[in-house]
């Protein structure tokens, strides 16, 4: 298979044919639900009352949990007049004091938690403790010694519901996912310009979930100057990134230890790499000593700076090919064609944003599971992912278990996967895990 001349400009990484019209299929439905949640909003409380959340009766348990989500469900009204993005007092039915919150007029989501504690002022100076809290939490994993490329921020489980900072270099990406973080975008850039003294710190706030919450996307320069070029050194491997139109920032930090693992399992293997994006595994799939390794996206541009990425690291181009397919359809072809590999690497966009869209997206993870485990020799590897939130661990690897089932193969879990230590899980906000992975063996 050769790589395919481009006809138009694509964006970096975007989803193959058959995915992209799955995900148009999520965003209506997404729509309709947005819509559904608008017209089942809270009640207004008094206007004239102090600006509060009331709960219903029972509805608290959530919280004293410290779950850091209030549901339009689960609210009984809303007293004052708020408007979205203000900070509000949560309250039980009895009036008694849970957490203050960003509220959210038009998200199913109605309030993000900021605080438990009663006495605590959601100002500048809140904002400037936890985001100096994160970063020395990052200072502590020692990730520097191996990478310039790390998330500085991670939303809810630093404390700070819908942001995200990742850091390549001397620049900072910022993305901004609530109403909450949106009123608060300026004093945040200034900590971080502050703490960081980055060269740039550039705004990608223009993923879908922004717009759940009624948020406008915005992208583009907050602070600094963006350079020429941005690359992320990790382990010895040099990535160029684009943080202007990339796949989420630019760069998959959630899979540097993955990433890693792919180099020590891939020598003298013929390896595929499907949803390669930028080549992160395929570079370190060849840097750990594989016979050949084919690889495969949707995006010419994200195979173009693949191709940089491989030539800037010195590594044997010979070994490498890279195609521009909808991957269904490509490994299709690659059955079809009676192909085979040793280490086979799934790792696809998101397909179900949240619970809501988790049957259709189960459908997804099946199909291209049960392609992977066809094209296996006996005795290989698979190594599949999910990064979609709306999938559980448990259900995702129910969904590889009816894939080999319908392969017709025997499968061995070796590894459990997960996102690098920089991506922490709160253990009150198990949504935070949202990135799991498989290794898995098939029989001889």
């Amino acid at each position: 298979m050769t790589l395919q001349k481009t006809k138009s400009r694509s964006t970096p990484h975007r989803p193959s044919l058959g995915n992209r019209d799955f995900r148009n299929r999520t965003k209506r439905s997404a729509q309709t639900t947005d819509s559904q949640n608008t017209r089942g909003a809270a009640h207004a409380g008094e206007a004239t009352a102090q600006p509060g959340i009331i709960l219903k009766a029972g509805r608290e348990k959530s919280l004293l949990r410290r779950h850091p989500w209030i549901f339009s469900g689960a609210v009984e009204r809303v007293d004052g007049a708020p408007i979205s993005g203000d900070t509000l007092s949560v309250r039980s039915a009895q009036g008694e004091f849970l957490a203050w919150a960003a509220y959210n007029a038009g998200s199913q989501i109605t309030a993000r938690v900021w605080s438990w504690r009663e006495e605590e002022n959601i100002d500048a100076e809140f904002f400037r403790n936890k985001i100096s809290s994160a970063l020395a939490a990052r200072s502590e994993l020692n990730l520097s010694r191996n990478s310039n490329g790390m998330r500085l921020i991670h939303a809810e489980s630093d404390g700070l519901p819908g942001l995200i900072v990742d850091q390549y270099g001397d620049v900072l990406v910022m993305q901004i996912g609530s109403a909450g973080t949106e009123r608060w975008r300026d004093t945040i850039a200034d900590i971080l310009q502050e703490l960081c003294k980055p060269a740039c710190i550039y705004e990608r706030s223009d993923s879908e979930s922004r717009a759940l919450e009624g948020l406008e996307l915005r992208n583009g320069v907050l602070r600094g100057t963006l350079p020429d070029t941005v690359e992320v050194i990790e382990n010895g491997l040099r990535f160029k990134v684009d943080v202007v139109s990339g796949q989420k920032t630019g760069f998959y930090l959630d899979q540097r230890d993955n990433r890693a693992l792919t180099g020590t399992l891939a020598c003298d293997k013929d390896v595929l790499n499907c949803f390669c994006y930028t080549g992160g595994f395929s570079l370190y799939a060849l840097r750990g000593g594989a016979k050949s390794v084919l690889s495969i996206d949707a995006s010419g541009d994200a195979l173009r700076i693949a191709a940089e990425n491989l030539t800037s690291n010195g590594l044997d181009t010979s070994r490498a090919e890279w195609v521009e397919a909808d991957v269904f359809q490509a490994l299709r072809k690659l059955r079809d064609q009676g192909l085979s590999f040793d280490l086979i690497i799934l790792d696809p966009p998101k397909f179900a944003p949240t619970a809501a869209f988790a049957e259709k997206a189960a459908r997804g993870y099946k199909d291209i599971n049960l392609l992977g485990f066809k094209l296996l020799r006996p005795g290989g590897l698979l190594c599949t992912y999910s990064c979609s939130g709306g999938i559980s661990e448990d259900l995702f690897q129910k969904i590889v278990a009816g894939a080999a089932l319908d392969a017709g193969v025997d499968a061995q879990i070796i590894h459990h996967l997960h996102a690098s230590a920089d991506h922490p899980v709160l253990l009150s906000f198990p949504e935070g895990a949202y990135l799991k992975g498989l290794v898995l063996r098939v029989g001889l």
